[in-house]
């Protein structure tokens, strides 16, 4: 990048290594076990009284909220090697592309999405929340460097205002 006279600085990578990912590992990792209790306990003793709407919904989901929860804490704990020194970043990418962090969306229109218990519904919304800003440092770290580089090395501000102009006229 320094070919192209740009001086960009990784807020996400710096972030990634940072007391900010500490934080973020610690809230997935307790949010896997936490939702492992309720699923193994108040959640099991709590779907066998709903109703079969809601039955089947609280399989499906349960099923989706795991899937989701075992895909970010997959790519915490490779964040964490490379944090650690204990992969390389290229390792990492390669490893990296077997975890999906999209694609687990929930239909809260369902029918019996109302049916399911409260707890369980709260489970699913922070995951979704966790997913979301996981996927995000993921783009901001891992993006190809290509797509952080501005188009024939123009300032952005000055491509919007030379775009504006263009627009709008020379008045």
């Amino acid at each position: 990048m320094s070919e192209l006279g740009l001086n960009t600085i990784s807020f996400a990578g710096r972030a990634a290594a940072s007391s900010q990912f500490k934080t973020l590992y610690a809230e997935g990792m307790s949010l896997v076990e936490e939702t492992a209790s309720y699923l193994d306990g108040q959640g099991r003793a709590a779907s066998k009284v709903l109703p079969r709407m809601a039955s089947v919904l609280y399989a499906a989901e349960s099923m989706r909220l795991t899937t989701r929860l075992m895909q970010m804490a997959s790519w915490l704990l490779l964040q964490r090697a490379v944090n650690n020194g204990e992969m390389s970043r290229d390792q990492v990418l390669a490893e990296k592309n077997k975890v999906r962090l999209d694609g687990f969306n929930v239909d809260r229109n369902a029918p019996g999405w109302g049916d399911l218990p409260e707890s369980f519904r709260d489970l699913v919304e922070r995951s979704l929340r966790l997913q979301n800003r996981i996927a995000l440092l993921d783009r901001e770290i891992y993006r190809p460097a290509e797509a952080a580089i501005v188009p024939d090395n123009q300032n952005s501000v000055q491509a919007q205002l030379s775009l504006l102009q263009t627009a709008f006229g020379n008045n």
